[in-house]
């Protein structure tokens, strides 16, 4: 029976159509031998796949000026797919990844993610899955926090020290030793993520071990609705019992008009449940002026206005493109304010309802 390919990454890119310089989001696919890419994350059937033998990657792009984050993927026959992710971190992970599956099949290879097990010599009893699941239960497993650190807070995660506390005093390990190299490999494995440049330094080989046992390293689940913000110069405080989910971010941003194409500050306020993000007059006001749904949604950050004037020097765009394909222009205060807005967008696009 003919294997299925592996599915190695997966999540919603911006994508450029082949005959016209339109720019549409894609749950984008990849496989061992191939990419896929869909209208929606729910469709059965692909719009199409592009195979990667013989293809070649190149990042960064800079066809587009306007465009931020993209990378240009040549197929053999030389015709080339133009992606766009949310931001730098992301456009790197899609790439490395890309790279590592053209070469294992053009080398006549299967792809396969490093593996700790063999590296660190863990016992084949060790079920990681099963312990992961250990380590989320409500009341025996590791405490989500939030945790501060550099004017950011870092929401729904955990220090290194607490994953090495845990696995000891749950007898997983003999010694922190062993627990460093078991957290490891839960990190290898992905059923753990870094959060912060301390642990994605780490991860990225930059520290003699890929997991910190260090209380300013933070790590989180990959399910469990982590997301960063910055502190907000917005002391206004709007009552929650007006929704049901809990705020997320709020701040101030400038919005461009989808009429007249005027740009004006709004109040933003990001809430989980349901994904929206409300939009509000600054000088007061408790009612909404209007509504930006998020799930299914993409975010791109952007270097211009397509089709308008530009609203000052400072251009720090960035762009929603909802699931009807509506698409708002938003500017942030600074480069890492957008980066979080993004973050914290895509979060909620993607565990909200």
């Amino acid at each position: 029976m003919e294997r299925e390919p592996m599915r190695i990454r997966e999540g919603y890119l911006v994508k450029k159509g082949s005959m016209f310089n339109t720019w549409k989001p894609m749950w984008v696919v990849l496989l061992e031998d191939g990419i896929e890419f869909y209208k929606r994350k729910a469709d059965n059937s692909p719009k199409g796949m592009i195979p990667l033998k013989g293809s070649s990657i190149h990042s960064p792009c800079q066809d587009f000026g306007k465009r931020m984050f993209v990378f240009k993927l040549t197929v053999a026959k030389q015709q080339d797919h133009f992606f766009q992710a949310a931001y730098l971190e992301e456009r790197d992970a899609w790439v490395r990844d890309i790279k590592k599956a053209i070469h294992h099949i053009d080398g006549g290879q299967r792809f396969a993610r490093k593996s700790t097990r063999k590296s660190i010599r863990l016992p084949e009893t060790i079920n990681l899955s099963a312990l992961y699941l250990s380590m989320k239960d409500p009341e025996k497993g590791i405490k989500e926090l939030k945790l501060e650190k550099d004017k950011r807070v870092f929401n729904h995660c955990f220090t290194g020290t607490c994953v090495i506390d845990w696995l000891v005093s749950s007898s997983s390990v003999r010694n922190r030793r062993e627990g460093l190299l078991l957290a490891s490999s839960l990190l290898s494995e992905g059923y753990l993520q870094p959060a912060g440049d301390t642990s994605k330094a780490a991860a990225e080989g930059l520290s003699d071990t890929p997991f910190l046992d260090l209380s300013d390293a933070y790590y989180y689940f990959p399910d469990s609705g982590f997301f960063c913000e910055g502190y907000s110069s917005d002391d206004d405080v709007v009552l929650k019992e007006e929704f049901r989910g809990t705020i997320v971010k709020q701040g101030c941003l400038l919005k461009q008009g989808h009429r007249r194409k005027n740009w004006k500050v709004r109040k933003f306020i990001l809430r989980d449940d349901p994904a929206y993000l409300h939009y509000y007059d600054p000088a007061g006001g408790e009612e909404p002026l209007g509504a930006i749904h998020l799930r299914g949604c993409v975010v791109t950050a952007v270097e211009d206005m397509p089709d308008t004037k530009k609203h000052d020097d400072d251009n720090i765009l960035f762009e929603i493109i909802t699931a009807n394909e509506t698409h708002y222009y938003l500017q942030a205060a600074s480069s890492t304010e957008r980066t979080e807005w993004i973050k914290a967008i895509q979060s909620v696009a993607r565990t909200g309802k």
